[in-house]
Order: structure tokens, then sequence, then C-alpha cells
């Protein structure tokens, strides 16, 4: 059945009756529209994934003498110059770097690093200053001055990170769309659309929950039909992290109107015997994006996908006593698209003999700038709106 039929015969043609007229007009994008359609699929490895053995100096004397039985060995890893080499768990990652489809960026971080997970996923998650607390996040604010709609930035997860929320609009949060949908048509909240006022949307605390009620309830039924045009016969990894790029690509290839996805893959903390867990993780993280990329190019829409791969904080360079390491400060971030203008090791790499009075790398790209360019070059929207403030725009993409 074509995609347009589809949609005509489904419940998506008569089901929005309810919803008030500012929140109809939504459209899936047909297949002419698709190409030129730009997205940003945001990977967050939860904990503090360690760079130094993920994207390996792996002839620096000062690494292997600080990690003297964590440090990886030329034959666990696959060369990427000279002087640096991927984990070997990162075969799908290096298979991409080497048809010229991954930049890897050194040395992301910012001023006066915090040490914390939460703070410091605060901080990656809504741009901020060391010492500056906003309730909003970066995506959030994108949704607030550049999209109609809380499904043009979707988590894929049980719950919305504070990177997703905005002050008039958040990203939507869904994992199973069809769970979704079940979910806001059960009786309560059926119930609770069907009779909200045009009155209660103008009060203020509780204007803006109804609103946002709406806002779930619509966007529910436009996800939910729409992600039933296509459905990957791609072999993915069995794990729930694959799973979730599946949902990705499935949204991705059925015209989905999302401009920005966000997915997280956790147990990153590594204190304790570090290279079996960190390996297994890395393993997981690899062969999922492998997937998700042969899904994409398999369907034309790697060009226009921009895939990045942070943490909130790398690892302190020199091992602790249990085998693992603490945490640390700036760390390598990696940028996996068919467009990329600069593909390659973009900045210099980490300076084990210059590091921070913690012993910690120092940052020289700040990660601001890594999403000004992602704003500004690739969503083409105004970053600065976005950030509150003018950050230097990169030219990997």
């Amino acid at each position: 059945m074509k995609r347009r039929d589809f949609l005509k015969q489904s419940v998506f043609a008569s089901g929005m009756t309810l919803v008030p007229s500012f929140l109809k007009g939504m459209e899936f994008l047909s297949p002419d529209q698709l190409s030129g359609y730009k997205n940003v699929i945001i990977i967050q490895l939860s904990g503090g994934n360690d760079g130094l053995n993920s994207i390996i100096p792996i002839h620096n004397d000062i690494y292997h003498r600080l990690r003297p039985s964590i440090a990886k060995k030329e034959g666990q890893t696959i060369k990427i110059t000279g002087d640096l080499a991927f984990n070997n768990k990162l075969k799908a990652i290096a298979s991409l770097y080497d048809l010229g489809e991954v930049t890897i960026l050194n040395n992301v971080g910012y001023p006066n690093p915090n040490r914390s997970h939460f703070r410091s996923t605060d901080i990656w998650q809504t741009a901020s200053n060391a010492n500056e607390y906003l309730s909003t996040g970066w995506i959030g604010r994108f949704l607030d001055s550049n999209c109609q709609y809380p499904y043009q930035a979707i988590e894929v997860d049980n719950s919305l990170s504070l990177a997703m929320k905005g002050t008039i609009r958040n990203g939507i949060a869904v994992s199973d769309p069809n769970q979704l949908y079940k979910t806001t048509r059960e009786p309560f909240f059926k119930n609770l659309v069907a009779n909200t006022e045009k009155e209660m949307l103008n009060e203020d605390n509780q204007g803006y929950l109804y609103k946002t009620m709406l806002e779930t309830y619509s966007s529910a039924s436009y996800i939910h039909e729409t992600s039933k045009i296509y459905k990957t016969n791609t072999e993915y990894p069995q794990n729930p992290f694959a799973r979730n790029l599946k949902t990705i690509a499935d949204f991705i290839v059925s015209g989905l109107k999302t401009r920005v996805f966000y997915s997280s893959l956790g147990g990153f903390d590594s204190h304790v015997n570090q290279l079996n867990s960190q390996d297994r993780l890395l393993k997981i993280y690899s062969e999922s994006v492998g997937a998700l990329v042969k899904d994409l190019k398999k369907n034309n829409r790697f060009k226009d996908t921009l895939i990045l791969t942070f943490s909130e904080f790398g690892r302190r360079v020199k091992q602790n006593g249990s085998r693992g390491t603490d945490h640390g400060a700036a760390n390598n971030v990696i940028a996996i698209s068919g467009s990329l203008k600069k593909a390659g090791v973009y900045n210099e790499l980490p300076n084990l003999s210059d590091l921070d009075n913690n012993g910690d790398i120092k940052y020289t790209i700040d990660f601001r700038s890594v999403y000004a360019s992602i704003l500004n070059n690739w969503l083409e929207v105004n970053d600065q709106n976005v950030l509150n403030s003018s950050f230097k725009t990169l030219g990997f993409i």
C-alpha cells in the first residue's frame, strides 16, 4: 500500500476531531520531501565513558605508564593513524571511519568542569555554564524557537531528559509508539481532552498542563499512525539500545517530521574492573549504531542524518587501585554522517603531559561549539537564540 493511501484509510484521517484547531495540520513527509530533510540523533553514553580507552593514543608512553593494567595493547585495537587507534570493540565505527563517515573531536568539555554525574549531565543537556542553573534544555529551546509541534524532538525512552524540556514546549518521550497511543486513549485521558475548553488553555499553570496533554494526545496519534508506514527488515542486535535505534530508523524512514532524536546507553561509570564492562558496552554501542547506519543507507536517509555521541565527562587519565578509572573532565565526541565536511580526526590529540590539577585532560573545544555547529550548519537555525550566547562553529558539518 502506498504511503498516502495508507494514511487516507487510517484512523489518523478522522481521529483528530477532539483536538483543537491549533494542533491540527500535522502531516508526514512524502517520499519526494524526504531528501534534504535533515535530522540529528543524539546518543549519550551515560556514566562517563572512558574516551582514552575508546579512541586510544596507542603509542603514548604516558598512557601506558599511568594505566599499567587497563591500557589497551596494540593487538586490542584497530588502527586510525600512526598514533591513534579504536578500541577493537568499535569495529563497526572503525569501518564507517574508513569510509569517511566519522569525525572524531578530541578534548571536548567546558571551563571549570564538574565531576558529578548529575550536575555535569545537566550542564551538557542545558548548555549552561558550570556555575549556571537552567530549567530548560538546549533541544527544548530549539523547539520553543523553531518548531510547531512537540514531536519534532523525540526521546526514545520512558522518560524525558532535561535536554528536551523547553519553556513553552517539551519534546515527546516514547519507547513504544503503540503503547503511547494506547495510554493517551485511556478513558480518563481521552475524556479530559474531549472536554477541554478554550478558556482552560489561557490560564497560566493549568493552561500549560492542558496544552501539554492536548499536544501529547495529538502527537501520540501522529507518531502511532506515521510509524506504521515503515518497519525495517534490517537485522539489529538483540538489546534494548539497539531496539531504540531501530525505532528511530522506523521514524526517520516513515517520514516523521522530527528534527532531533535522543537516546542513551548507560553503565559507563567504570570505577572497578573497567576493561570487561567497558568493552561489553562499546560492543553494544558500535554494533547497534552500525545496524542503524546500514538501515539509513538502505533507505537513502544517511546523507541527511547526523549521529552525535557524547558522554557527560571523560575519566581520570591515571587508573585507580581497583583496575578502573575515576571521574574526569574533557572527552572525545564522535560525529557520524554521510555528509561530513571534515571526516577523520578533527583536532589535536589529548596532551597527556599537560593535565589539569586533578590529573584530567584539559578541554580545547567547548561542547557548546558542537551544539552551535549542529544548530547553525545542520539544522540551519539561529544557534545564539537557542544557546543564549555566541559560540564558535566548527567545520566538521
